[in-house]
């Protein structure tokens, strides 16, 4: 099934209000403002792409200035490190003061209730979240709830060469003959890595026709008729893969830099401008294009989050509202990222690919640990 957005056409000087929210004017937000100056906020987020690095670098001396807060990017090569952390600290003042996080990770700190609430109401530019065009509510079939609020769009795709990848859209059948033709330059990053398990996750879904048990809680015996498929796939796919598939890319950096040296034939990314971004920095060949599986991108928001015992916690909600400024998210669109805002007078339909919803928080655990079972050895 297509999620197909629904966007709502505004001009950049226009704003529509979406949700009731304190007003930067009132008294609550000055106040919030003035116990947040002189204050630091560590910043834990995956440290893994130059692009977002540079662009948390510019989000930095634009706080600084404006604000006097020190935003410190902590980087994490796992989104799970932050979660640990959290769980250590057990309660106890913690040492991180802003996450970047979606998914299980937010799932599981939500329901052992580690996470500050009520951040949509407090916060005054999430007015402004596209909730009607952009599925932003709902992270991996769990509610939101003023916990976490969204940053940006992620939306899964293949960066590729156009001579092996020409049909604009990709099903698990069309890897498979393109990986017996051009054998040792098709491969995935290795889960739990993110992009490798959401590769994964869209061959599933293609494979069983997108079954509606992949976005309810996975059971067992949904488990069971659903999942061998996709291993019956894999074993056919390995053997035709780079390093036979004995061995994968430790992240999507690294296949990146494998596809920009002709050893691969694609790369994998979250970011859909990612390959323009690449393409006008000479990062990658001329003919690179961008594909996507034929059930459509897998889409999620990836979102911003302050922990219940986090020290500074005033401090990196006024983080958060400059994040959701016009400023900010024009910025990390047009700038290095590429990355999709998530303000309605910024909305672009032609910066994304058509949407398929996420599966269900379940499932990304179970696909892991069962792969690892099957291939990691």
């Amino acid at each position: 099934m297509f999620l197909h957005f629904f966007w709502v056409p505004a001009n950049a000087d226009e704003t529509v209000k979406s949700v009731a929210t304190v007003d930067e004017n009132s008294a609550q937000w000055q106040q919030t403002l003035s116990a947040a100056k002189g204050h630091s906020v560590y910043f834990y987020a995956w440290g893994g792409s130059k692009a977002v690095n540079e662009y948390l670098r510019w989000a930095t001396r634009e706080i600084a200035q404006q604000y006097r807060i020190k935003l410190i990017h902590v980087k994490v090569t796992d989104p799970s490190e932050p979660v640990s952390r959290l769980k250590a600290e057990n309660g106890r003042a913690s040492a991180i003061d802003l996450m970047w996080v979606n998914g299980e990770n937010f799932a599981y700190l939500k329901q052992q209730g580690f996470l500050l609430g009520n951040l949509w109401s407090a916060i005054p530019n999430t007015a402004f979240l596209a909730v009607h065009s952009l599925p932003i509510t709902v992270d991996f079939g769990e509610s939101m709830d003023g916990f976490e609020v969204p940053w940006g769009i992620g939306q899964f795709n293949l960066i590729a060469e156009n001579e092996v990848f020409q049909p604009p859209q990709v099903s698990a059948q069309s890897l498979l003959e393109i990986a017996k033709k051009q054998p040792k330059t098709v491969t995935y990053p290795r889960p739990p890595e993110f992009h490798g398990t959401t590769f994964l996750k869209q061959l599933l879904v293609d494979l069983t026709n997108a079954d509606s048990r992949l976005y309810q809680l996975a059971t067992e015996q949904a488990q069971e008729q659903l999942l061998p498929v996709l291993w019956q796939f894999l074993d056919q796919l390995h053997p035709h893969l780079w390093q036979q598939g004995k061995a994968f890319p430790s992240s999507a950096a690294e296949q990146l830099l494998l596809y920009q040296q002709k050893i691969l034939s694609m790369a994998v990314s979250f970011n859909p401008n990612q390959w323009l971004k690449e393409k006008s920095t000479q990062q990658i060949s001329e003919s690179s294009v961008r594909r996507y599986f034929t059930d459509g991108a897998i889409t999620n928001s990836h979102n911003l989050a302050i922990p219940k015992s986090a020290p500074s916690s005033n401090a990196a909600k006024v983080v958060i509202n400059f994040m959701l400024s016009e400023k900010a998210q024009q910025e990390k669109f047009t700038g290095v990222w590429g990355d999709p805002p998530v303000i309605t007078s910024l909305l672009d339909e032609k910066a994304t690919m058509p949407a398929h919803p996420e599966l269900h928080s379940s499932w990304h655990v179970i696909i892991e640990d069962a792969w690892q079972q099957r291939y990691g050895g």
